[in-house]
């Protein structure tokens, strides 16, 4: 007999640490996780008879699994749904960074396919546009377990002393303190009737006229840098037909402000977006780009700095460049060669974030965002140098030292600009 999931009511009080809300709408408790799957037995059914099971079917269970996956939690608000993105780095990485410290042929083969897999898999997810934690699982647990495994395999041996420590462990907590800065509001804008569900997001709303075949447009939210072709009387702002197609959003029904965009990952218009990136989970923009600047500057140099730490103490007598490729005896010891195999880890990732911190150095000397080098490319717009590494137009650039002045006085919330400002 089936079990019968009570509908909430707005009577009902705060919810027991295993009782949740699942996706229709149903009061349940977690301990029923693996009760009343109609379509998960019609699956299995089908299966055992041998009959095809559709796609659709396939995409229920999914979503039911997906649902019911929880923990309990505390404060009232139920059982706290688990993201199954999260789960493969925690299991994988582990496994796979033991299995290459066997043996050197191992090493290479696994070292060798886990960028070709994540590269795979991000281009999958970024195919389908949509939200995924495996990134931000895989760069936290990484930061995590290379610390943990300097801890329990460097410092042991009794090379490392602990100002090295100190300052390694600074960066990680600077690191961290700098991604959490990061993780905040880029910059949302939201719709005019304030039915985005982003927390912190900044109101837009417009007014608009017909006025001899252009448009006024009372605008909220633009900062001091706008630049508007043209200026009508009572202090609204008047621009032409391509003007206004340019920054308008059809999807959030707003007026955007010059250079920001729509990110169809997180159904938001974000001002001055650069990129989506999966790294954080977010967008970066006006409001937290010079934070994600931090993040990786800091990243790059803590792990330089433990990477070398950790070659000079499994390597020693050579130099940190030729340790990397010729360490030999690295392999008599399972613990040594795991500490070689994630010297190699660290820096393929390293190398990974290190050619994204340049691509943002050389983006913001040319006061260029991602985005508007992609567009630039596909109009060709554009003057490409070094092969594409460069991605330069007149349309903002007003000069290196320029660049930088106004890259480094963004402010994440700029307050409304009075008539004069726009001008």
């Amino acid at each position: 007999m089936k079990k019968k999931c009570s509908k909430i009511s707005d009577e009902d009080g705060s919810l027991c640490c295993c009782e949740y809300i699942n996706r229709h709408g149903e009061k349940t408790h977690i301990l029923a996780s693996c009760c009343d799957c109609e379509d998960l037995d019609e699956a299995c059914d089908r299966c055992l008879k041998g009959k095809s099971i559709s796609s659709q079917n396939i995409e229920r269970v999914s979503d039911t699994i997906s649902d019911r996956l929880r923990i309990p939690w505390l404060l009232g608000t139920g059982a706290k749904k688990i993201d199954v993105t999260i789960l493969p780095p925690l299991v994988f990485l582990p496994i796979f960074l033991h299995i290459a410290a066997l043996h050197f042929f191992l090493a290479l083969i696994i070292l060798t396919s886990l960028p070709i897999l994540v590269l795979w898999y991000y281009y999958v997810t970024h195919q389908k546009k949509g939200h995924t934690l495996f990134f931000l699982s895989l760069g936290l647990f990484s930061l995590g377990y290379m610390y943990y495994l300097f801890l329990t395999e460097i410092m042991s041996r009794g090379t490392i002393s602990f100002v090295h420590l100190t300052v390694l462990t600074s960066g990680l907590v600077l690191t961290l303190m700098s991604l959490a800065q990061t993780k905040k509001d880029p910059g949302y804008l939201r719709t005019d009737n304030g039915s985005s569900p982003i927390k912190g997001a900044q109101r837009s709303s417009i007014s608009l006229h017909n006025v001899n075949g252009t448009r006024e447009i009372q605008p909220v939210g633009w900062d001091a840098s706008s630049k508007l072709n043209h200026c009508g009387h009572n202090g609204k702002l008047q621009m032409g037909q391509n003007e206004f197609k340019k920054n308008w959003c059809t999807v959030c029904k707003i007026l955007r402000p010059p250079r920001s965009g729509h990110c169809r990952i997180c159904a938001s218009c974000v001002q001055r977006l650069d990129h989506h990136c999966v790294w954080i989970n977010s967008c970066v923009g006006q409001g937290n780009h010079r934070a994600f600047i931090l993040t990786l500057f800091l990243f790059l140099l803590t792990s330089l700095y433990g990477i070398s730490l950790t070659l000079s103490t499994i390597c020693r007598g050579q130099s940190i460049f030729t340790a990397l490729f010729y360490c030999p005896g690295v392999y008599k010891e399972h613990s040594t060669a795991l500490a070689f195999t994630c010297v190699w880890y660290c820096t393929i990732v390293t190398a990974g974030m290190g050619y994204l911190f340049l691509i943002q150095l050389i983006n913001i000397s040319y006061n260029i965002t991602e985005r508007e080098t992609r567009f630039a490319l596909r109009d060709k717009t554009g003057d490409k140098y070094l092969c594409g590494l460069i991605i330069k137009t007149d349309e903002y650039n007003r000069g290196l030292i320029n660049n930088w002045k106004e890259f480094l006085q963004l402010q994440s919330n700029p307050p409304e600009p009075g008539f004069e400002d726009l001008v």
